[in-house]
């Protein structure tokens, strides 16, 4: 009887996986963006500025009080590693999504927790600054663990639609006050 009763569950599993296969398609990027009579901002990744990290901004430390350059006395370290990016062009602007990926190790003076890490998002075109703004990204060490991974995401990063070709963007941590948004 069992047997009869597992063929019928196989018969019945391969009809659905067929029927499932012969649906046609409902969604995507219509249904992300608008309706099929709405067109949706273009997606575009040929004029979209690299994302790239500044020497001596790719980690960061903090060590506890009265312990600067002690290893020791570290709390945590930070380091950011793979970056990428998503670009949707409109009519007068160039949107990013800019990701990185990061890892957190507690260090001897340090543990499990919360912390908080400046990480800065940066956009120029030359010499000329596009875009600044200093995030403070939380990340939690779970208990019992001294190391995690996070992935950083800044999703309304706002270019210029003339940004020229020498557009960079830069993603990294920075120590420096965080400034007033305008």
């Amino acid at each position: 009887m069992s047997g009869n009763v597992s063929r019928h569950l196989l018969a019945m599993s391969v009809l659905l996986v067929a029927a499932g296969c012969n649906q046609t398609q409902n969604g995507g990027a219509i249904e992300a963006g608008g309706n099929a009579n709405a067109p949706t901002p273009a997606v575009i990744q040929a004029a979209c500025p690299p994302v790239m990290l500044r020497d001596g901004t790719a980690s960061y430390r903090t060590y506890a009080k009265g312990g600067k350059d002690d290893p020791t006395k570290v709390v945590y370290q930070a380091s950011l590693a793979d970056t990428t990016r998503q670009c949707v062009q409109s009519a007068d602007s160039l949107t990013v999504t800019v990701v990185a990926q990061g890892r957190v190790v507690a260090g001897p003076a340090g543990g499990p927790g919360k912390l908080t890490m400046p990480i800065r998002v940066a956009a120029t075109d030359g010499e000329k600054t596009l875009y600044s703004e200093l995030t403070q990204y939380p990340v939690e060490i779970p208990t019992g663990s001294t190391t995690t991974q996070f992935v950083f995401t800044k999703a309304d990063v706002t270019l210029p639609a003339g940004a020229g070709s020498d557009a960079k963007i830069f993603v990294g941590f920075d120590e420096g006050p965080q400034k007033a948004k305008q």
